[in-house]
């Protein structure tokens, strides 16, 4: 009776033991893109205003694929909420469409936590070609287009890319033709548009702000369904093109299969901290509004994502073998 005593209070131990280590693990965060652009800035800002609730959290960067490679990981990961990642449109709406081989299912492989950003989109020119054209506005960018088609052409940071995608959703919404040109990343691309060497394109405020308060890019039409008030002087495209609405955003999500009292917990800790007023300012810095939700809304919201894109992809006749 005494043995079996020891027995039963061994294995008690041995199971607390476990559970107080697995408490004190460091939570890995995977971020599916380099380091130091807005994901990874607001990811490891979320890291640190959640030690006190969560513990220590480590991100790291494991890019390529366009996010599929880091994406995986999470996909791959035991489901106990100790790896969880960012979910972006890009891996989680448009990637699903894009690649002919997925190395997971956006839809069935992860468990979402909350969305965490979002960011507007602005269709931007160069300042001087912008001048020389006398295109002020979003009406006369459209009208030059309809006046001269195939002369306009706009860069993006590759063929199926989320810029990409928006430039042909305008073009599809203005009825007018602009010749695109894919770069190999949205570095390149803006590069291409501050050189003059093509003459618009569709990327996130975040990454464009810097370069229209220097004077260098004009600012046409931010793609939110109303004007933002990061940029409240410029009018939103749908007031040209009705319906129109592209966003760039991110969120964050865990292995299918992981437990709901572990989502809630997550999603507890991430969305108090994006409400926290320190968090709000340090993202206004990067032109990014949080977006706390519950698991239930951030899941509906990328379904809906990946059925919109579905079309604008297969539309666009892109597509990565």
């Amino acid at each position: 009776m005494r043995r079996r005593t020891l027995f039963v209070a061994s294995l008690a131990l041995a199971a607390a033991t476990t559970a107080l280590a697995q408490a004190n693990k460091p939570i890995r965060l995977i971020v599916p893109y380099a380091p130091g652009g807005p994901l990874d800035v607001t990811a490891r800002a979320l890291a640190e205003r959640t030690e006190g609730k969560l513990g220590t959290i480590i991100v790291e960067n494991k890019p390529g694929a366009g996010g599929n490679i880091g994406s995986d990981v999470v996909a791959k990961a035991a489901p106990d909420g100790q790896v969880i990642g960012l979910a972006a449109v890009a891996t989680h709406a448009i990637n699903p469409w894009l690649f002919s081989k997925m190395p997971f299912d956006a839809a069935k492989d992860f468990a979402p936590i909350t969305q965490m950003v979002r960011v507007p989109n602005v269709l931007v020119m160069n300042a001087d070609t912008a001048a020389r054209l006398k295109i002020n506005t979003l009406a006369d960018l459209i009208a030059y287009a309809k006046k001269n088609p195939g002369k306009l052409n706009y860069a993006s940071g590759g063929n199926g890319s989320a810029g990409h995608l928006a430039g042909e959703m305008f073009k599809q919404g203005a009825g007018i033709f602009a010749v695109h040109i894919p770069f190999n990343g949205g570095n390149p691309a803006q590069l291409a548009l501050l050189s003059g060497q093509v003459d618009f394109n569709i990327d996130n405020l975040a990454t464009a702000a810097p370069n229209i308060k220097a004077g260098k890019l004009k600012a046409l039409a931010v793609t939110t369904a109303q004007r933002s008030s990061m940029l409240p002087g410029v009018p939103a495209m749908a007031e040209m093109i009705k319906g129109f609405e592209v966003d760039t955003w991110w969120g964050l999500v865990a292995p299918a299969g992981t437990p709901r009292e572990v989502i809630q917990r997550l999603n507890s800790a991430f969305t108090d901290a994006l409400r926290m007023p320190e968090t709000q300012q340090r993202f206004a810095q990067l032109m990014a509004e949080p977006v706390p939700t519950t698991p239930e809304q951030f899941g509906q919201f990328m379904a809906r994502e990946r059925a919109r894109y579905e079309q604008v992809v297969k539309r666009s006749g892109a597509k990565v073998d």
